[in-house]
Parts: C-alpha cells; structure tokens; sequence
C-alpha cells in the first residue's frame, strides 16, 4: 500500500509559480475564489458565502495534509508568493490503489496564460516520482471545454462518460473521467 507524507510540507516552483501550503492569511483569496460564479461555473458544488467558510475550508485541507489523506497547494505566482491565485492538489488518493484525483482551480483573471498547464504538468511530476502514484484521475464536468484541453494537453487519456452520476442543485448531472498513468 502506498505510504505517504506531506511533512514539512513540500514547496515547490516553476519557471513563473511558486505552489505552497495554503494558510490562513489565504482566506480572503480563497473567498474570493470560491466565491467567483466563473471559477465556480463548472466546480458543481455551493459557492462559499463568507470568509469564515473559507477558513473552515483551509482547516480542512490542513487536516487532509497533516493525516496525509490528501494535498493541496496554494498556486501564487513567483514575484507574488503570498497572493493566492488558485488550489491544486490531490483531495482523493486510494492509497491501496496508488492512485490519487486531481482538482484545480484559479481566479479569472488568470485564465489563458499557461498558468494551470504549468501547474498540472509539476504536480503530476511530482506525484509519479515523490508521491509513487500509478494513476492520476480528473473528473470534470462535460460542459467544461477549458478544463478538458488542459487535462488532454497535459497527457491525460479521456476514459469514462458517465450520465446523470452526479447531483447538484437540484438536476442530475453527467461527468467525464480522465486518467493519466505512470509511464
């Protein structure tokens, strides 16, 4: 089974981001992403509807990271490091399987510039050769054109379609899996 540890915590970069452990300071950044209605649009799940959600939020991922039950990195970019821009991370990993599943997420204004890209191929990186994954799995929503170039650009392989799996305010919704093995 696959044994993990995310302490210290592990920091890592790029040529343009800086990828580090979320903090409390982040809530307001965090409010506001997981407040905005375009990073929401495809997300299917209840917007935050205040800053003390947010901080619950990061309590949470903080517990994951500290139980090694999941991972998730503020994304800031290098000549910025203490402002959020946006999350990755591994919130589901199967350790009897050694796989994990990815999410990610940023602000707006960000969108378009290679940022997550960039981001995906670190953190994948870094999953295969520190954490020992076999398998990465992303689930998106099919009306999610973005996220779906990325996941393809990033070496992922389209392999499920899944209708109506998924309920959220009030409608059933589809999902498409995507993996990416270990070579």
């Amino acid at each position: 089974m696959l044994e993990l540890t995310f302490q210290p915590f592990p920091v890592l970069t790029t040529e343009r981001l800086l990828f580090r452990e979320l903090l409390p300071t982040d809530s307001d950044q965090v409010y506001k992403l997981r407040s905005n209605p375009t990073a929401m649009q495809f997300l299917d799940k209840a917007p935050l509807t205040s800053k003390e959600e947010a901080l619950d939020l990061i309590s949470k991922i903080k517990n994951g990271v500290e139980t090694n039950d999941c991972i998730t990195w503020a994304i800031a970019l290098k000549e910025e490091p203490d402002i959020l821009i946006g999350t990755i991370g591994y919130w589901r990993i199967v350790k009897e399987h050694y796989r994990a599943e990815i999410g990610y997420m940023l602000l707006p204004q960000y969108f378009n510039k290679g940022y997550m890209t960039e981001a995906i191929n670190k953190l994948n990186d870094y999953a295969f050769n520190e954490m020992n994954l076999h398998s990465i799995e992303a689930n998106i929503n099919p009306a999610n054109a973005a996220s779906e170039a990325i996941l393809l650009k990033t070496g992922f392989i389209k392999e499920a379609y899944f209708k109506e799996n998924y309920y959220y305010n009030g409608a059933f919704i589809d999902s498409v899996i995507f993996s990416l093995v270990k070579k």
